[in-house]
């Protein structure tokens, strides 16, 4: 069974931690994985776009010259969508992107982005990650003694930790996330995860809970 290097917050091998992909997801369905994150990115967006239909712009409506005699061609208002300052003829208006995938389908999909970093050598754990105040020089000091300076670093922890957060928020690249809280999206953004032995304990109960009642049902 492959076992990860467990390291303290000065970069020292403390122990190691026995763990399998299989743990989390048996397989890495690549589709599945897609959808969580599209659905993820899509739920994000704002939609507040908008452009003005030619009942949206000012203007008169008369028309602008008589039908025939003109030698031009015949024309309406001047809010028409063919003329300069006219609304446009397929006006954008507001949306809302947001939907959802079933919540057993967004769980897999978790387990199985969690398996993909054990798989890719990406997940690194920690000991533990205390702070009895934010600062950002210690935090900075933690990550550079393991080694996961230069990438994209999402560390999670076993509860929320402000402390934790407070000092990495300044760090470009770097999120925090409670175990609770990770998801596909915020697994597969970060190039790397940093985990207490904690969360971590959290994550494989969680997933042997969940694999334990679909091999009941």
């Amino acid at each position: 069974m492959p076992k990860l290097t467990v390291h303290d917050a000065k970069g020292k091998k403390v122990g190691t931690y026995t763990v399998e992909p299989t743990d989390f997801a048996p397989r890495i369905n690549k589709q599945l994985l897609h959808d969580a994150v599209v659905m993820y990115q899509a739920n994000q967006r704002q939609g507040s776009h908008q452009s003005k239909s030619r009942s949206a712009v000012s203007g008169t409506t008369k028309k602008m010259y008589r039908q025939k005699g003109t030698g031009n061609a015949r024309a309406g208002s001047r809010r028409s969508g063919v003329r300069r300052g006219g609304g446009h003829i397929h006006a954008i208006h507001k949306r809302d992107y947001s939907y959802s995938l079933p919540r057993k389908a967004l769980q897999l999909a978790t387990r199985m982005a969690l398996a993909s970093k054990i798989i890719d050598d990406e997940m690194l754990v920690i000991d533990k990650l205390e702070f009895t105040e934010p600062k950002t020089r210690d935090m900075a000091s933690v990550l550079q003694h393991i080694g996961c300076t230069g990438d994209s670093l999402l560390i999670a922890t076993a509860g929320y930790a402000p402390n934790v957060y407070k000092s990495a928020r300044n760090i470009k690249r770097v999120s925090v996330s409670p175990a609770s809280e990770l998801n596909a999206l915020s697994l597969l953004s970060a190039r790397r995860l940093l985990i207490t032995t904690e969360a971590l304990d959290q994550l494989k109960e969680r997933a042997a809970a969940s694999n334990g009642a679909k091999t009941a049902g």
